[in-house]
């Protein structure tokens, strides 16, 4: 194993973290490679020097309207690796899509600004390139799909148009070499006969078909990010199945990191690796999906959670939040889902609540994270427990 000691990293190099593996890192802001590899048996390493693809840190957006500043996003901070999968879900209006637009530098103008933060991918810093410099980044190493696909699509063009756009931009390529490369985007996402579909316009397309074909826009350029908003929101129940199968599909081939904004906790389970539940602007819990699911340690994924319908348990009413969520104009001195919140004190109301480790990768930003935890680790072992005396 390498003498972690031994390494030395110019000044201005990306932070790096102690990560099971091999011991390798990229100093991407140079442009160079370095790696430091370590003997592993049975494909168990001792450990490796990690960078993560996208790292956001205190990343902090506002909105200025008539009714003054809505701080939209306060202080946002999460990593991602290639080929991994990470979900941030909650309820509408707690900033996930402007996270990922303020990601894209894609914020409404003029109304609303990045005031802060970080965001470095692949090594560079996002929030000091160009708009010349961003414009090669959008679409071609990262790339989103909204929940729209009509507001997406140009009902003027046809699809190829549209996807050889993309090709044409970033990869340089016309004439057949273009073509050859809009009808295997158009088959990487199932689309039938796409030879003839090509010049086919949105609205000679189903809905469902119509998502692929914004998927096959966003993966035409081969990004290394792919940013998912809302994605199966106006797809009905099969056909998100069958996009979410997609989806992961193409991850897999592409070797993507994906990052999935939604407000379902089905598709969080399904889609993610890791999942950051957002309230107010701030991720106030991260945590693995199954860590999440089995042992939440913040009253508002318990609440998320327990709205979510049951296939197997019968009620006369479906689970509610009280009140409604906060609204990022007015500034709490304490936690902003405290008027809501079940567990809340005295104490919640009146200071922040501190970011509470309470597992290996388990945060949670609560006065009572402890207790939430061990409330939730102690219903699921006597779930456990009733499963074994069941079978």
């Amino acid at each position: 194993m390498v003498d972690l000691k031994s390494v030395k990293l110019d000044a201005g190099a990306p932070n790096i973290s102690l990560w099971p593996g091999n011991a390798i890192a990229h100093d991407n802001v140079r442009g160079s490679q370095w790696a430091a590899k370590s003997n592993c048996k049975s494909n168990k390493c001792l450990g490796r020097l990690w960078v993560a693809l996208l790292e956001v840190t205190d990343l902090r957006t506002h909105l200025t309207s008539r009714r003054g500043v809505n701080r939209a996003v306060k202080g946002v901070g999460f990593k991602l690796d290639t080929g991994k999968s990470l979900g941030i879900v909650g309820e509408s209006g707690s900033g996930k899509s402007m996270t990922a637009l303020s990601i894209l530098r894609l914020v409404p103008q003029p109304y609303a600004r990045i005031v802060g933060g970080s965001i470095r991918f692949d090594g560079e810093e996002l929030l000091e390139k160009s708009e010349r410099e961003m414009r090669r980044i959008r679409g071609g190493s990262i790339a989103i799909i909204l929940q729209d696909p009509i507001a997406s699509l140009n009902p003027v063009f046809s699809i190829g148009y549209q996807i050889a756009e993309s090709v044409r931009i970033h990869q340089r390529l016309s004439g057949e070499a273009q073509l050859a490369k809009v009808v295997e985007s158009l088959r990487r996402v199932r689309v039938p006969s796409p030879e003839a579909r090509v010049r086919d316009y949105p609205h000679q397309f189903s809905g469902g078909m119509r998502q692929r074909v914004v998927g096959a826009i966003a993966i035409a350029c081969q990004p290394k990010l792919l940013i998912a908003d809302e994605a199966t929101t106006a797809l009905d129940t099969t056909i998100q199945a069958q996009y979410l199968d997609l989806l992961r599909t193409l991850q897999r081939e592409l070797n993507l990191a994906l990052l999935f904004i939604t407000h379902d906790f089905g598709i969080i389970a399904r889609m993610c690796d890791d999942v950051a539940v957002m309230y107010a602007g701030r991720i106030v819990e991260y945590a693995a999906v199954r860590e999440i699911f089995n042992r939440p340690a913040h009253p508002y994924t318990v609440a998320l959670l327990e709205a979510v319908p049951k296939v197997d348990i019968r009620v006369d009413r479906l689970h509610a939040i009280p009140g409604a969520p906060s609204s990022g104009y007015v500034e709490h001195p304490g936690c902003p889902f405290a008027p809501r919140c079940t567990f809340a004190i005295q104490q919640c109301h009146v200071a922040p609540p501190p970011l509470t480790t309470v597992a290996p990768g388990h945060t949670a930003e609560c006065f009572r994270a402890q207790e939430v935890y061990a409330g939730a680790h102690r219903h699921q072992d006597s779930t456990d427990a009733s499963a074994r005396a069941g079978a």
